[in-house]
């Protein structure tokens, strides 16, 4: 059974090397497809391994791109816990000009400091997103006037818009009737969950004033209280349960 499931592994792999080889000359239509059929692949192969990955955003400009070490894979822990994921247990690192982003169905993007994407980066990123991928942008303070200049890059025609609190996104598995909730104090202003709308679709959610990545941190790390880091992460499942469920 194991050198059968290892022989499945590897032609999927080659399938899936394949497809990176092309996709980013592909139709936007076809792409999709495309993101969708890698997705299938790497979900074929649960029980074998870990079905998909998910991974932190390594951006330029200087921003401290790999803060919070332990959050994502705290998140990835309570996901396969209470959603019944079967996410990879360690996230990986991938830059937005990577062939490989196409792969991920969730992408996390957080810091204090400057973002800068190139032309290039832009590009690939808007082909993912518009393609079926998604975008976790979270502000770890200082992040905000950095992210809205780089993802008008992206999305020159569109602009983030506040999502209502009715917004599915808050009322996946776990019911949010407020919108997010507040981890930790900045400037004494309410959370906020922003949006990037593609024809119809949220492709990018962005979290302002809430500093979700800190709640999702190992204990230790801010001494959070428990109730506190329980709402972050599991607002951090929902954004999770929406970006692979929603379409």
């Amino acid at each position: 059974m194991k050198i059968q499931l290892s022989v499945i592994s590897y032609q999927l792999s080659v399938v899936r090397n394949c497809f990176l080889e092309k996709i980013v000359r592909l139709s936007q239509s076809t792409l999709r497809f495309g993101f969708c059929l890698l997705f299938i692949a790497n979900c074929s192969l649960i029980n074998a391994q870990s079905s998909f990955k998910i991974a932190k955003m390594k951006y330029g400009g200087g921003g401290d791109w790999y803060c919070n070490k332990t959050s994502l894979g705290n998140l990835i822990k309570f996901c396969n816990s209470n959603l019944r994921t079967n996410i990879s247990p360690e996230e990986d690192i991938v830059e937005p000009s990577s062939p490989e982003l196409f792969t991920y169905p969730f992408v996390h993007l957080t810091g204090h400091g400057n973002v800068v994407f190139t032309e290039s980066e832009a590009a690939n990123l808007r082909k993912y997103l518009i393609s079926g991928g998604f975008l976790h942008v979270d502000d770890n303070y200082g992040l905000d006037k950095f992210i809205r200049r780089e993802m008008k890059k992206v999305f020159p025609e569109l602009s983030f818009i506040e999502l209502p609190f009715n917004h599915p996104i808050y009322s996946q598995k776990y019911k949010f009737t407020n919108g997010l909730p507040k981890i930790h104090e900045h400037d004494n202003k309410p959370p906020q969950g922003f949006g990037l709308m593609y024809q119809g679709r949220l492709v990018c959610f962005y979290s302002f004033e809430c500093d979700l990545g800190n709640g999702w941190e190992d204990q230790s790390v801010h001494n959070d209280p428990d109730s506190i880091r329980q709402k972050a992460l599991q607002m951090g499942a929902n954004l999770l349960s929406y970006a692979l469920t929603v379409d």
